[in-house]
């Protein structure tokens, strides 16, 4: 056995009709072989660059290439082994030869012939196996051949400065200038096959990558929309939760009914994220924002030429929603003609583009959302009775948000805490006065209203609390506790004292001792504007002063 010298060559040197390389009879022969030899090597390195062109499987890939080694250059039992993926030990990756005796077979970095070319990164010539001791023959059968007759070649394959696995071959004896081209022509092979594993495995870490991402995305919605986080605790979000508990596990078609602002979209993706079809996609259509045509040309598509400007055949949502739920905000907005088509693929799981015979199916689920009167629209006949009923299968009615007063202050701190976060400020609490003046407000816009008003005080907020001032000025003002009518200036005393007291008691949790200490007065004197003020300790978690 000996290495491979290294040569920058990487193909064999073909000889000149004056060439003095022999000087005996056989030289013409022996340049005509070499010629052949070279043609023939030029021959396989084609057609082994096609064969990676073609980007198969990877292991499909590794076997025609040794099989082209074995048809041009007559290379028997070519193997290629790869280290595995704790990269202790190399593993069979493929492999020409018909009659292994164990193509798991593996090698540690420095066993045998294999090993030592993993370990050293250096080729080997093994000029007859019999004479080799470390020649393990563990992959192939080589009982039916004289082992003295064959030679054994083995290239590492790299991946820049790092050895990955090793290309070998037999070779029937031949002389050892024959050997040395096959070694380089073999370590050309062996460099394709390493920068086709380096491109697949670039694929492999980009397609990994893209996954983890899709399932922190997808969990991240998931979290986003889950009941548990939809925030609000009143009696009647409870009965809104049950319900959706309920209903997301069938198909079922839900209507949910509310005023402007509830959240009704929160609770469609809440219902789809919690049904089997949580892994389809969740597609949102507003039936208030299109024209008849073009709300058609949304939910079903269309194809060429079926109108004016139907330049190309387009995909309805529809189809878009294929194996998910298909969210329909402001359902009573929809056309009498649109009514009826939407009602047979309610029925029949059936429907036809614009402009198309072909009818295809729909594998969706519906769930329709509304803050009209559908029965005054069904008395004046804008609402068809069979459409009505097919919708109202299940109805969810989420309450407005001045009957749930319980919620305002959790969706006020939410609110706070989130566009803090956003706008990079540091909001601590929201003082007494402002979370008087949001529970006195009738809040007709419900949540989203309020999330607006509160994205407005965290801007003008200063000291890391929320007063009553940021609000916005559409937000109507209650009269603070011990306010009076009369006397303008004592009023707004009063008013700025119990402001500044009932931040005080909800800092310290209604320890009126504590709130005089941080407010630098007497016990005596705030007891004494506590009871002048009518402020509550108990709202304060009174506890003894």
């Amino acid at each position: 056995m000996r290495e491979a010298e290294k040569t920058n060559n990487p193909l064999p040197m073909v000889c000149s009709d004056d060439c003095q390389l022999h000087m005996n009879a056989a030289d013409p022969v022996m340049c005509a072989d070499q010629k052949r030899r070279r043609e023939s090597e030029m021959q396989a390195l084609y057609d082994i660059a096609r064969v990676l062109s073609e980007r198969s499987g990877h292991q499909q890939t590794l076997t025609e290439i040794l099989k082209v080694l074995e048809d041009r250059l007559q290379m028997k039992r070519g193997t290629v082994m790869l280290l595995d993926g704790e990269e202790t030990r190399l593993h069979v990756a493929a492999t020409t030869h018909a009659q292994t005796t164990n193509s798991t077979s593996s090698y540690k970095p420095g066993e045998g012939v294999t090993g030592y070319v993993m370990s050293t990164g250096q080729s080997i010539i093994v000029p007859s196996i019999a004479d080799e001791p470390r020649f393990c023959d563990r992959i192939h059968d080589r009982s039916n051949v004289a082992l003295k007759d064959v030679s054994f070649i083995c290239v590492p394959i790299t991946l820049g400065t790092t050895t990955i696995g090793t290309l070998a071959v037999d070779i029937l004896q031949e002389h050892l200038q024959y050997l040395d081209e096959a070694e380089r022509c073999l370590t050309i092979v062996a460099s394709m096959i390493g920068y086709d594993v380096r491109v697949r495995r670039i694929k492999q870490e980009q397609a990994q990558a893209l996954q983890d991402e899709n399932l922190r995305l997808r969990d991240a919605l998931e979290e986003k929309f889950r009941p548990e986080n939809i925030v609000g605790n009143s009696r009647l979000m409870r009965e809104v939760y049950v319900k959706i508990k309920r209903v997301a596990s069938s198909d079922t078609t839900v209507l949910i009914r509310g005023e402007t602002g509830t959240g009704k979209e929160l609770i469609a993706s809440a219902i789809h994220y919690a049904s089997a079809r949580a892994n389809s996609p969740f597609v949102r259509v507003n039936c208030a924002q299109l024209s008849e045509n073009l709300l058609e040309s949304e939910l079903f598509g269309h194809e060429q030429g079926a109108f004016t400007g139907a330049i190309n055949q387009r995909i309805g949502r529809i189809e878009e929603a294929a194996g998910g739920t298909l969210f329909l905000d402001e359902i009573g907005e929809f056309y009498p003609s649109l009514q009826v088509k939407i009602l047979r693929m309610l029925q029949e799981q059936e429907f036809e583009r614009v402009g198309s015979n072909q009818t295809l199916k729909a594998n969706v689920r519906i769930i329709a959302a509304t803050n009209s009167d559908l029965e005054t629209a069904l008395q004046n006949a804008q609402l068809r009775q069979d459409f009505y009923y097919r919708i109202n299968v299940f109805p969810v009615v989420l309450p407005p948000l001045r009957e749930r007063r319980d919620d305002i202050l959790l969706l006020a701190n939410h609110f706070a805490q989130a566009y803090a976060k956003k706008t990079d400020k540091l909001i601590k609490r929201i003082s007494t006065p402002a979370i008087n003046a949001m529970m006195a407000y009738h809040w007709p816009g419900n949540v989203r209203e309020l999330e607006n008003c509160i994205e407005h005080a965290v801007l003008l907020a200063d000291d890391g609390v929320i007063c009553a001032h940021n609000l916005p000025p559409t937000l109507e003002m209650p009269e603070a506790p011990g306010q009076t009518q009369t006397g303008t200036f004592e009023a707004q005393v009063d008013a700025l004292e119990c402001d500044l007291i009932s931040d005080a008691l909800k800092t310290c949790k209604g320890n009126a001792a504590a709130a005089a200490r941080q407010l630098g007065i007497t016990p005596r004197i705030i007891r004494y504007k506590i009871k002048k003020l009518n402020i509550d300790l108990e709202s304060f978690g009174y506890s003894g002063a």
